[in-house]
């Protein structure tokens, strides 16, 4: 009677358990082995082999649950058919503990995903806050470079606009001229002059750190509009607080009257005795490089000289030193 009883308590397990098996895996069925006995064992192992239609012979061999997949899905879905079927020794205190223990494991997964993805947006707010300083910082750098060399540029080209360079003419020296008889290019009959002169001229640097390169436009000579003689001075270099004479040979040659010189026209043969005014006229330009070319200051003179020809005063220097004779500009 005993043995009956447990037999028909075995076959209400294993109903209960093959109907607690999900339809929706194609897991193998789930048996529980029980041995408090040699015969409950053996009654058990019976009803599985008779109940399965894939049974093998009987063996002595132990079956255990089929391996499960360590997921959430699969652990959850385990618990809940643990708490529809629970086995033999489940009972509702351990179904909720094994619960709040999964349910437990799940949020801290959760939770170090959340703090995982936390800590990456943190990080990449770091690095981005970073590369905004530093872009920040190198153009405050650049700023502040520019507005430092700018202001120094200015002071350095202050600084050198007083040392103008000193310029005046020394003298002129009418070598020799003549005028004949001849005829210009489209062949009107006019008088013809020939001058040849040479012009002296005082430069001096006095900047302590800085040269200068040195310019001018044609030196000429004019008769009032008439333009008799024109020379042009050679490019040069001036050092640092240094001076030199600078000489230019200021020619005319076959320069056509029309005229316009009268008292050339009427002492043709005697002009020894000949007196003619003329203007010397140029400008000069020095110019300075400092720190490469970024600052150029630029000195410009205009010279406006009375000279006079005179027959009897060749090969022999005017001197245009006094004031009165050069104005400069």
């Amino acid at each position: 009677m005993g043995k009956m009883g447990m037999h028909v308590k075995s076959d209400s397990e294993v109903t209960s358990i093959e109907a607690s098996t999900p339809t929706r895996s194609p897991r193998r069925p789930l048996y529980y082995v029980q041995s408090p006995s040699h015969s409950q064992q053996h009654d058990l192992e019976k009803m599985s082999y008779g109940s399965s239609p894939f049974a093998s012979p009987p063996t002595h061999h132990h079956y255990h649950c089929s391996p499960i997949h360590h997921s959430r899905e699969s652990s959850t879905s385990r618990f809940s058919a643990s708490l529809k079927n629970p086995g033999p020794k489940t009972t509702p205190a351990a179904a909720l503990l094994a619960w709040k223990r999964i349910h437990s494991t799940s949020l801290d997964d959760a939770d170090e995903d959340d703090d995982d993805d936390d800590d990456d947006v943190a990080q990449d707010g770091w690095h981005n806050s970073k590369a905004h300083q530093l872009r920040f910082y190198v153009l405050c750098f650049l700023f502040c470079f520019v507005v430092l060399f700018t202001i120094f540029s200015l002071i350095l080209w202050a600084a050198s606009l007083s040392y103008k360079p000193q310029i005046f003419v020394k003298n002129i020296v009418f070598d020799n001229f003549n005028v004949q008889a001849g005829m210009d290019e489209t062949g009107v009959p006019t008088d013809m002059l020939t001058l040849n002169s040479t012009v002296k001229i005082f430069f001096r640097n006095p900047a302590t750190f800085f040269g200068v390169h040195v310019t001018a436009t044609p030196l000429e000579l004019h008769y009032y509009q008439l333009k008799v003689a024109s020379g042009l001075m050679k490019k040069f270099y001036q050092s640092r607080k240094s001076q030199h004479i600078v000489v230019v040979v200021v020619r005319g040659y076959q320069v056509p009257l029309y005229g316009g010189v009268p008292v050339l026209s009427g002492a043709k043969t005697h002009l020894e005795s000949a007196s003619v005014p003329l203007n010397l006229t140029f400008e000069m330009r020095s110019r300075a490089y400092i720190l490469g070319r970024l600052v150029k200051p630029n000195f410009y003179r205009s010279i406006v000289c009375a000279v006079t020809l005179r027959g009897n005063h060749l090969g022999k220097p005017d001197n245009l030193t006094n004031l009165e004779k050069c104005v400069y500009h």
